[in-house]
């Protein structure tokens, strides 16, 4: 109840009135009692201890308001962090409702500039990790399409040259056009990087992000104020990268968990949870009609026994990537397990046929593995079990069509040696 009275006060602490009366009349009466003591027994007077006390009285309200003043700004820092460590705790529980990083950043920039005073725009920065280039990633009030047609790297940044190239520090420049100067970067990129926004950026805070101890980028906050951040920017800044680091961090592991959940590892369709979760969502349209569709291929064990069982999944992932190319932007597609893959897309059936028939021969062109399918199609209206069964049953029909046709053809050979 007292920390919430205290919260409600924004007060970190107070003192109650009787430890201040304490305070204040102990010592009166000390210094009374030591003036009685050794007053003159002729002729005294009670002005000297009159003047102490009041030196005392002034003394004590003079620490007392200094000690308010230091609390009151303590309680301001605290109530900053509270609101950054609230802003980065709503991001990181809301981060499976970001459609990707991108979303996921901008929503962080945005609320990074809110926290920290004196921030009118800002941008996130990414480093590509194999060459060191630079990508603006999200930006808040700035012109994001003009930033990324700059060609640059990490080493041309400020912040690997304030830093000698540890970049592990927050770095605060109060005259950016001055900064700039110093850089490799041509007039015209340094022109662009200052004209980005509606108004000159004149002072950059740059804090770099680090997750797993590796450089993941840097986190800018712009002023058109020369001279707009201070050391205790600075500081509080530290303090949000850190929390933005673990968010992030905590971001891209639940996007993970989802993939292995949602997508198949090695093709990155999706797997039959969620192409089953994928069927409720799934509109008809009846002038085109909907389908079912199961491929199945035919020489995985033939593969995988000549090749090995690495070959096998490269054979897997270049069916999977020929079923893409022919359905990606307007089907359910999906790697049931091994080597079949289920389809449901719209009609009409013919079509599905003849872009089957071009798979095909796409295949035996682009592939030295000499691969080959069965599949099976049947008509979708909703009943989910009874359409697999049927196309089930026709994929293995034709499977079972071929393996006839090939032991017929091996029995023709074996005939005409013999007849020879």
């Amino acid at each position: 109840m007292k920390l919430r009275d205290n919260f409600k006060r924004k007060t970190i602490d107070r003192l109650d009135y009787r430890y201040h009366l304490l305070l204040l009349i102990v010592p009166i009466c000390l210094f009374v009692l030591l003036f009685i003591f050794n007053a003159p027994t002729e002729n005294w007077t009670i002005l000297p201890l009159l003047f102490v006390c009041i030196i005392y009285i002034f003394a004590y309200s003079l620490t007392y308001y200094l000690h308010q003043g230091r609390l009151t700004r303590l309680w301001q820092h605290l109530e900053q962090v509270v609101t950054m460590n609230d802003a980065i705790y709503e991001l990181a529980h809301l981060s499976s409702h970001y459609k990707n990083e991108h979303a996921f950043l901008d929503a962080l920039l945005n609320k990074a500039v809110y926290v920290i005073n004196g921030a009118e725009m800002g941008s996130i920065i990414k480093v590509n990790e194999n060459n060191n280039k630079l990508h603006f990633e999200a930006g808040v009030g700035l012109d994001l399409t003009k930033l990324r047609l700059l060609d640059f790297t990490l080493e041309q940044t400020f912040e690997y040259r304030l830093t000698k190239g540890r970049c592990d520090q927050v770095v605060v420049v109060n005259n950016i056009e001055n900064i700039n100067a110093g850089s490799t970067l041509s007039k015209e990129e340094q022109h662009v990087l200052l004209t980005a926004s509606k108004q000159p950026i004149r002072s950059t805070l740059s804090s770099p992000i680090r997750i797993d101890g590796r450089l993941y980028g840097m986190l800018n906050l712009d002023s058109s104020s020369v001279g707009a951040f201070s050391d205790y920017d600075r500081n509080l800044v530290s303090i949000l990268t850190h929390e933005a680091s673990n968010a992030i961090a905590l971001y891209q592991k639940s996007q993970q968990i989802t993939k292995l959940a949602n997508f198949d590892s090695l093709t990155g369709l999706y797997n039959r949870k969620n192409f089953e979760d994928e069927l409720q969502h799934w509109q008809q349209k009846p002038h085109l009609g909907s389908f079912l569709l199961i491929i199945d291929m035919d020489n995985l064990k033939a593969i995988n026994d000549a090749y090995g069982h690495q070959m096998g999944d490269i054979a897997i992932i270049q069916i999977a990537n020929a079923i893409l190319k022919c359905w990606q932007n307007n089907a359910i597609i999906s790697r049931f397990g091994g080597d079949e893959f289920v389809v449901l897309c719209h009609g009409p059936q013919t079509q599905i046929e003849q872009d089957l028939e071009n798979m095909r021969k796409n295949l035996n062109h682009d592939s030295e593995l000499n691969l080959s399918f069965s599949y099976g199609i049947a008509t979708f209206e909703n009943d989910w079990s009874q359409s697999f069964k049927i196309a089930d049953h026709a994929m293995y029909e034709q499977k079972r069509a071929k393996k006839k046709a090939i032991k017929a053809l091996e029995a023709f050979a074996i005939k005409a040696q013999h007849t020879n």
